[in-house]
């Protein structure tokens, strides 16, 4: 099992003990921000699920249906966990409301709050540990997940002190407030991570830093070619696809162009962890004048 599968796994586990504790939480104090909390974090074990499997998916290799491997499963994870989070948001407001109109104060608030500040300091360890080795190994379905706990994490730390709130002033109406604002934040934690994922559904570029990097990589390790035009990318969950077409000499050999080519994909997968590069080589006349130049 690679170590992407190992935290996913590890990552379902979590999320179902984070629950436990959040829903425990809940059923001690009546809190409906506490359960606005828990309703959030079965968001948080549903995702975790389809991460597992995407990444379980995502690891085969490429075979004759799918020559460029499986890697964007875990952009449709990720989509899943932005449409969840969506759902939880919505799920979170009905409750609000309910309790805006039938305000409750919540009993054994010390116990319960005790129990969720443990289930938040968890997730928030977790979601550093996350966060960590999804850029790492450059997982989306893992960076999705650590974004989302950390999202969870400030809306847990807002409850708390929220719930603590009621239950020193006795303003009951901070309760429901508490829950619509968590589901407002989750809702737009929601459509950022729906965004970013349906971008790698769409073969978006690569962003402007890396693209910089690859188009020096690119110039300084081309030397005997021309210039280096129609560069493409595209990321594919933990690979970076390239794409350009080199511009050499009319009169070069097959052999010396290709060691021309051998040498700038040594350069770009020295820089880049799991680059897949396509280069088309042409002769002088193809020349753009624009794109890379050779240093």
């Amino acid at each position: 099992m690679t170590r992407v599968l190992r935290l996913a796994g590890f990552n379902l586990v979590i999320a179902a003990a984070v629950l436990a504790l959040k829903l425990g939480a809940w059923w001690l104090t009546g809190s409906v921000a506490l359960l606005a909390d828990a309703l959030e974090s079965v968001v948080n074990v549903a995702a975790a699920a389809a991460a597992l499997l995407a990444v379980r998916f995502s690891a085969m290799p490429p075979d004759a249906n799918h020559p460029y491997g499986h890697t964007k499963a875990e952009y449709f994870s990720a989509v899943l966990e932005g449409a969840l989070i969506i759902v939880a948001a919505l799920a979170i407001l009905r409750e609000a409301w309910g309790a805006y109109l039938a305000p409750q104060a919540p009993s054994q608030p010390a116990v319960g709050l005790l129990v969720s500040a443990a289930a938040t300091a968890i997730n928030a360890g977790w979601a550093w540990v996350l966060r960590r080795e999804g850029k790492r190994v450059r997982s989306p379905a893992l960076l999705a997940d650590a974004r989302h706990l950390m999202a969870d994490v400030v809306t847990s730390t807002g409850v708390l002190l929220g719930v603590g709130a009621v239950a020193a002033t006795g303003i009951l109406w901070f309760d429901p407030l508490l829950a619509a604002l968590t589901a407002a934040n989750i809702l737009w934690s929601g459509w950022q991570l729906m965004r970013e994922s349906v971008g790698g559904l769409m073969d978006e570029a690569v962003d402007p830093p890396l693209l910089a990097r690859i188009r020096k990589a690119v110039s300084t390790s081309a030397e005997g070619a021309l210039e280096a035009h129609d560069l493409r990318t595209r990321h594919a969950g933990r690979l970076t696809f390239i794409e350009f077409h080199l511009v050499v000499p009319g009169s070069m050999s097959v052999d010396d162009a290709h060691v021309i080519c051998d040498r700038i994909e040594a350069a770009l997968k020295s820089e880049i962890e799991g680059a897949t590069i396509t280069i088309h080589v042409e002769p002088e006349g193809k020349a753009k004048h624009h794109g890379v130049l050779v240093l």
